[in-house]
C-alpha cells in the first residue's frame, strides 16, 4: 500500500519518489479518502505523475474516483515544451459540462405545474441513449459548429448574446479545426445535436434551498425560493468518437511500451498529432457547448407553454474533460501550460462554478478563487463522483423503486428507462454535501447557495 502524508485536514500527499516526476497532492476527506482507496484512483493518479512535463502535482479532487487513464477528479499541468497531451486525461464525453439558469418564478408559482413543465420538456427535448437532435442540420453546419460552438446556435436564434457572455470561454475554444475530425464523428453528430443523452446526464428544475453568500448570491442573480434549471450534458458520440480515433493513432504512432499504464497514451504537445488531437478535442467541446445552448432554448420555449410569463437567465456554463492552453504561475513565474481536467472544473476567481449532486440530491453554486489559481491550477470537484459500478448499482435497486421513492419526496421524473435511473440512484454517489465541504474548506471553491431538485428527466 502505498504512503500517504497528511498535509492538513483535507489535503493528502504521496511523496515524489522512483520514476515519478512530480507528487501526488490529493484534496479529501478522510471519509473521501477512504473510497478513492478502495478502486484504482491513486494508482492511476501516481501513474499521471510519471507522465513527461508534468508540474507541480498530479491533483485528484474531492470527487475522485477510477476512470480511464486518468481518475475522475484528475487535473494535471503539462509543460508545453517537454509535456505530452492525453485523451486518457480529457475523457470521452468532452466537454461534457453544466449550464445553470435563473428564472422570475418561486416554487408556489409552479408547484402544481411542475410535473407537467418537465413533462413537456421531456416531449421538446430528446433524452437517452441514440436519441437524436430536433433540428435538421448537415454535415458542413457541424463543421461550422465545431469552429464556432454555441456562437452557430446564437446566429441562428437559439439565444441570445447574454448567453454567450455567461458561457466558458465565450461559448466557443479557439483554435479548434473541424478538417481534425473524422467522417465518423460528425455522422455521429448530426442526429444527436440538440439531444441530452443517457448516463448521468440530466435535465432539472431546482430550488434554490438556501443561501451561504448573499453579496455573491446576488451578483449571480440567485434568491433563496427561486426555481432555477440545470442541465447536464456534453459531446455525445461526436465527442466519444475522437477520443477513440486519436487514441488509436497515438498508440499506432508511439506505442504502450514506456508508459505506465496504456490508458495513458498520449503525444507531445508540440508533435503534429497532439497540436491535431487538441483541435478536434476543442471542436468536440465547442460541440458540446451549441449542444447544450439548443438544450437551454428548448427549455426556455417549454417553460412558455406552461407559465407565459416564465424568464430565464444564465448564471453561467461551465466546461469539464477539457485539456486547455493556460497561464499558471508556477515557481514564482508565470508560465503557459497544458492544464487537464478530467472530472474536474475551472474555478478561477469570481467565476461561478456549477457543481451537481446525484439524482434526487442537492446541487452547489460555488465561487472560483485566487487560492484555487495557487494550489490546483485554478479547478476544484466537478460533481458527486461514483463509488459503485452501474452494474453493482442496478443490483441494490429496481429502477422502479427508485423512482417511487422519489415521488414519494416530491420529486417529478421523467426517463426513458428504469435501468438507467437503477444506474443513476443517489447510492451509487459519494455524499455531495462533503465533496463541497471539502472545497470550501480548503478555499478552491467556496459555496455560495444549495439548489434542491423538484423535477429530474434522465436519459
Amino acid at each position: 500500500m502505498v504512503e500517504i502524508k497528511k498535509i492538513s485536514e483535507f489535503e493528502w500527499e504521496i511523496q515524489k519518489e522512483e520514476d515519478m516526476n512530480v507528487p501526488v497532492r490529493i484534496f479529501a476527506s478522510e471519509k473521501l479518502l477512504e473510497l478513492m482507496k478502495k478502486d484504482q484512483t491513486l494508482e492511476q493518479a501516481t501513474n499521471v505523475s510519471k507522465l513527461p512535463g508534468i508540474q507541480k502535482y498530479s491533483f485528484v479532487m474531492s470527487d475522485g474516483h477510477q476512470g480511464y487513464g486518468f481518475s475522475i477528479g484528475g487535473v494535471a499541468a503539462f509543460d508545453l515544451d517537454e509535456g505530452i497531451v492525453s485523451p486518457g486525461g480529457v475523457g470521452f464525453d468532452i466537454n461534457c459540462g453544466v449550464r445553470l439558469l435563473t428564472t422570475n418564478l418561486n416554487k408556489e408559482k409552479i408547484l402544481s405545474e411542475k410535473k407537467e413543465i418537465i413533462h413537456q420538456i421531456s416531449r421538446d427535448v430528446p433524452k437517452g441513449l441514440g436519441k437524436g437532435g430536433v433540428i435538421k442540420i448537415t454535415e458542413g453546419d457541424i463543421k461550422r459548429i465545431l469552429e464556432k460552438g454555441s456562437k452557430w446556435a446564437v446566429e441562428k436564434g437559439y439565444g441570445t448574446e447574454e448567453d454567450l457572455e455567461k458561457t466558458e470561454d465565450y461559448g466557443c475554444i479557439e483554435n479548434a479545426d473541424s478538417s481534425k475530425v473524422s467522417e465518423r464523428a460528425i455522422k455521429r453528430g448530426i442526429p444527436q445535436l440538440g439531444s441530452l443523452g443517457s448516463g448521468n446526464h440530466f435535465l432539472e428544475i431546482q430550488e434554490v434551498d438556501e443561501v451561504f453568500d448573499e453579496d455573491m448570491a446576488k451578483k449571480f442573480g440567485i434568491e433563496k425560493g427561486q426555481v432555477m434549471i440545470m442541465i447536464h450534458c456534453g459531446s455525445r458520440g461526436l465527442g466519444h468518437q475522437v477520443a477513440s480515433d486519436y487514441i488509436k493513432k497515438m498508440g499506432q504512432k508511439y506505442g504502450f511500451e514506456k508508459l505506465p499504464d496504456r490508458q495513458l497514451i498520449n503525444a507531445p504537445i508540440k508533435s503534429e498529432l497532439g497540436q491535431d488531437y487538441l483541435k478536434a478535442m476543442r471542436g468536440a467541446a465547442n460541440f458540446g457547448f451549441c449542444n447544450r445552448q439548443l438544450i437551454m432554448d428548448f427549455t426556455r420555449k417549454s417553460f412558455k407553454k406552461i407559465i407565459p410569463d416564465a424568464e430565464m437567465k444564465m448564471v453561467y456554463d461551465v466546461c469539464h474533460n477539457v485539456a486547455k492552453i493556460e497561464k499558471h504561475k508556477i515557481d514564482g513565474k508565470e508560465k503557459e501550460v497544458c492544464v487537464h481536467r478530467k472530472g474536474a472544473t475551472r474555478a478561477f476567481p469570481e467565476q461561478p462554478i456549477i457543481l451537481p449532486g446525484s439524482m434526487g440530491t442537492s446541487s452547489y453554486l460555488l465561487v472560483g478563487t485566487e487560492k484555487a489559481m495557487e494550489l490546483s491550477f485554478g479547478s476544484t470537484a466537478h460533481g458527486a463522483g461514483r463509488v459503485m459500478s452501474r452494474t453493482k448499482a442496478k443490483k441494490q435497486k429496481h429502477g422502479d423503486e427508485v423512482r417511487r421513492e422519489l415521488e414519494e419526496r416530491g420529486i417529478d421524473i421523467e426517463s426513458t428507462s428504469s435501468k438507467g435511473l437503477a444506474e443513476e440512484a443517489s447510492y451509487a454517489y459519494k455524499d455531495v454535501n462533503e465533496v463541497v465541504k471539502v472545497s470550501d474548506e480548503i478555499g478552491i471553491g467556496k459555496v455560495v447557495a444549495r439548489l434542491k431538485p423538484l423535477s429530474v428527466m434522465k436519459g
